[in-house]
């Protein structure tokens, strides 16, 4: 007899199954099937979902947008976007320049992470009126694809001049040195002394600096295949090209309104990068915009060097005002904190350890003034040394990168008022009378208590008691004195007091309190 534990009822019968029995065996057939459809489904439509979303993730374009002077901060936000870019398996990094230049290092920085980059980048020069001048030419020079907007230009590449005593720059258009061809300009000195000339008038090290950038950016146009010998003059004769221009002489590879057009006209391309050949295909390809976060928010505020020379100055006076100060512990927590955030912004930027050092002894000649009697002499040295070497702290002349001299001027004029105003504090409070301590008794007045007789022997032969200060003493003078004299104390032993008779009436003056 076959059973259903599922139903509640006894069969009777011969032994077959009743209709109601082949009824239940359907509907547990027909759940069951019906379940295992649904689950098949549901398992289905999953792995489709996951299929597309992550087509979608490795169609994604990346778009680094970058504004102004490349620094510190700069690099480190593109070389973490392209690790970004990296990990999502994007198809293609877009920076969007629009720079002045920028530091050497963090320049170099960048580049190195574009050649390791396994996803393409394309440097785009945008929006229209932007530039990619000095630094950015390198930059786009580098880049898998260089592209320029409408109404912008690149170019401009000649190193700044570094230091305080550099030779002047250059004229636009006159070469730092001879042409690698040797080809002879038109309208220009023909013969090889003139160019011997131009180059003994240049230092050595101007020369090594110009030599090695346009040897570094010619590489990277070989690298690319892009016009060589425009980006060796880019450097040594500080020439640009506009869009047009640019594109005509094969320094970028297209020009486009937009970053949607820009990715229309790379639809199809095969791009190579450290990892092997990438295809792109980017029309209708989502784009994803990276904003700086606080890390390159934070950065870009220390590494600007009127920041960072505020920042090591309230270190200096926090750690100054705890050490004249044991137990105040604010100013030397904010004092360190401040020092050492100044120091880390001040490795990161070109530092002339010359002028960082001059500006150390400046403050501490400063400090010197409040405490010693020189009568002004480390206070005027140490205006001189700071105010020299806060001119010479930052060794270039990036734009964005230099200390102005109106910031210079007024952290000298507030130094110099800060350390008088508190030399003249000390030197008011060391003219104050004593309060306390021996030295407080002398000149005190005092009250006699009773009789001060002669006793048969001693220098000093009159001892008695007196009332100074509203305390107790045991007095001695050189003369009998009275009750109720008054006197005063010229001298101490321990606790025996040297005291003279007042002159007056001792009824009409007071005890004093």
């Amino acid at each position: 007899m076959r059973t259903y534990p599922l139903l509640l009822f006894r069969q009777s019968g011969p032994h077959r199954p009743s209709t109601r029995d082949g009824f239940a065996a359907r509907c547990f057939r027909f759940l069951r099937d019906a379940a295992a459809s649904g689950f098949l489904l549901v398992f289905a439509a999953l792995l489709q979902h996951s299929a597309s979303f992550a087509a979608a993730g490795a169609a994604r374009v990346v778009v680094i947008p970058v504004n102004g002077a490349i620094g510190p901060a700069t690099a480190d936000f593109i070389v973490r976007g392209l690790a970004h870019a990296a990990q999502d398996h994007a198809q293609l990094a877009v920076i969007q320049l629009d720079t002045p230049g920028g530091l050497d290092t963090s320049m170099r920085q960048i580049i190195k992470a574009i050649l390791s980059s396994p996803v393409p980048v394309a440097s785009y020069i945008a929006p229209g009126g932007a530039r990619a001048a000095s630094a950015g030419t390198y930059i786009v020079y580098a880049s898998h694809i260089a592209a320029m907007a409408p109404g912008t230009n690149l170019g401009a590449a000649t190193p700044v001049q570094l230091g305080l005593g550099s030779a002047a720059p250059q004229q636009p258009g006159t070469p730092l040195s001879p042409p690698a061809s040797g080809e002879k300009k038109a309208g220009a000195p023909s013969d090889a002394a003139s160019a011997s000339t131009a180059l003994d008038a240049q230092s050595t090290e101007i020369r090594k600096q110009v030599h090695d950038a346009a040897a570094y950016i010619r590489g990277l146009a070989q690298l690319r295949g892009r016009n060589q010998d425009w980006a060796e003059r880019a450097v040594r004769e500080a020439v640009s090209l506009s869009a047009r221009e640019a594109l005509d002489q094969h320094v970028v590879d297209l020009n486009a309104r937009d970053v949607p057009d820009l990715l229309r006209q790379l639809d199809g391309r095969t791009i190579n990068t450290a990892t092997g050949d990438q295809h792109l295909s980017t029309t209708g390809a989502p784009i994803v915009s990276l904003e700086p976060d606080w890390r390159s928010h934070f950065l870009a505020v220390i590494t600007d060097p009127n920041v960072a020379l505020i920042l090591m100055m309230i270190g200096m006076y926090g750690l100054f005002f705890e050490f004249a100060n044991p137990g105040f512990v604010l100013p030397g927590v904010a004092g360190a904190i401040s020092l050492l955030i100044g120091l880390f912004a001040l490795q990161l930027l070109p530092v002339n350890f010359v002028g960082l050092g001059l500006i150390f002894l400046g403050i501490a000649f400063l400090i010197a003034e409040a405490f010693l009697p020189t009568f002004g002499t480390l206070g005027f040295g140490g205006i001189i040394a700071f105010v020299i070497g806060a001119l010479m702290l930052i060794d270039t002349d990036v734009p964005g990168y230099g200390v102005p001299i109106p910031l210079i001027a007024a952290l000298t004029i507030f130094s110099a008022l800060f350390i008088f105003a508190v030399s003249s504090v000390a030197l008011r409070a060391r003219q104050r009378p004593v309060v306390t301590g021996s030295e407080a008794m002398l000149g005190s007045i005092g009250i006699v208590l009773d009789e001060v007789v002669v006793p048969s022997s001693g220098e000093f032969t009159n001892e008695g008691w007196a009332r100074v200060r509203g305390e107790r003493w045991r007095v001695m003078s050189a003369q009998p004195l009275a009750a109720g004299r008054e006197v005063r104390v010229t001298g101490r032993r321990g606790l025996l007091l040297t005291v003279v008779p007042l002159a007056g009436n001792p009824s009409q003056q007071g005890e004093p309190s």
